[in-house]
């Protein structure tokens, strides 16, 4: 009798053992699909760079949104259909893909054509700033203390990596400047306030939306940018580049980067946004074998330390759930 009890005493143990194990793993997926999000969109700045010397700011946004918007199309066709449960939603959706594409993407594809690539990338460590301050304003992020202390920490780093001396904010690039740090608030309000929308959705049908809902704006002026470029200049490399951008940089980013913001807090997607630079150095030095000095360890320190003071706050909110019977969560 008293083997069998430790036999399935064992068996318990294991089966409980086992779910923690899968339970954790869950919750570590969208932590990757926030650094694969970061590691996509780090590409962006030097690559959009190359493509702007042949074609206008307005033409590369409009490829870019219509090929991501045919594409999630077609992928969502495919898993099902594409119709909402709420039809309140295909409001929202739109008003979304204002923020999150149409506005977010002109005002910074524009000010990357104006502005130096370190004064983008400088200035868009103002995203998780603009996140918290819309998530209060709109009632769906409480301001705590380890969470703006976090993102301050993540900050310093982020000023360490690019150092702000690199910048050339000169009167040649305000205008640019003023574009980068718009597309930013823009971006902050689209990741304060799309949560409750794509939870009910999910991911893929809703940016499949937003993205439809862009290209609407988006294709017409970005034809009427592109009739500008003289027959014959688009070579097979820019060509490909902007299918990378499309696909690599834009469709597969807002895609990981919807299903974790349903999983996690819009602070904890915004403050893994200070991971882009450092992404981009460690592609510099793998790519263009550039040097890594010791301000680019003192900067990731900085770096992931505000991203763990960051993800300590949920994990501490998490664990008082798990505390919680089903019924009272």
């Amino acid at each position: 009798m008293k083997k069998n009890s430790d036999d399935l005493s064992g068996f318990v143990s294991d089966r409980t053992s086992g779910a923690v194990e899968d339970r954790s793993g869950r919750r570590a997926m969208p932590y990757v699909a926030l650094i694969t999000v970061q590691a996509c969109f780090g590409s962006l700045p030097v690559i959009g760079k190359t493509v702007l010397t042949v074609i206008p700011a307005f033409a590369l946004v409009g490829f870019r949104v219509v090929i991501t918007a045919l594409i999630l199309f077609v992928v969502q066709r495919f898993r099902g259909g594409l119709a909402l449960a709420d039809r309140g939603d295909y409001l929202r959706l739109a008003v979304l893909s204002l923020f999150g594409v149409t506005l977010n993407q002109m005002f910074f594809v524009g000010g990357l054509s104006l502005t130096k690539a370190a004064n983008a990338s400088l200035l868009a460590a103002t995203i998780p700033i603009f996140t918290i301050m819309a998530g209060w304003f709109a009632g769906t992020e409480l301001i705590r203390f380890r969470t703006v202390a976090g993102i301050v920490l993540a900050a310093v780093g982020v000023l360490i990596l690019i150092d702000p001396r690199n910048a050339s904010f000169s009167a040649e690039s305000t205008v640019g400047d003023l574009l980068i740090i718009c597309n930013s608030l823009f971006y902050g309000i689209y990741v304060a306030t799309s949560k409750n929308t794509v939870m009910r959705n999910g991911a893929l049908r809703s940016i499949t939306w937003i993205f439809i809902f862009a290209s609407a704006i988006c294709g017409p002026v970005g034809l009427w940018s592109f009739a500008s470029v003289p027959s014959g200049s688009i070579s097979p490399g820019i060509a490909l580049s902007i299918l990378y951008i499309a696909v690599v940089a834009t469709a597969a980013p807002y895609l990981f980067n919807a299903w974790a913001l349903a999983r996690v807090s819009p602070s904890i997607v915004a403050v893994f946004i200070y991971l882009q630079p450092v992404i981009g150095f460690i592609l510099a030095v793998i790519f263009l074998r550039e040097h890594l000095g010791a301000g680019f360890f003192a900067a990731v320190s900085f770096i992931f330390g505000g991203v763990y003071m960051t993800l300590s706050v949920k994990r501490a909110s998490d664990q008082v759930k798990h505390i919680l019977p089903d019924s009272v969560q």
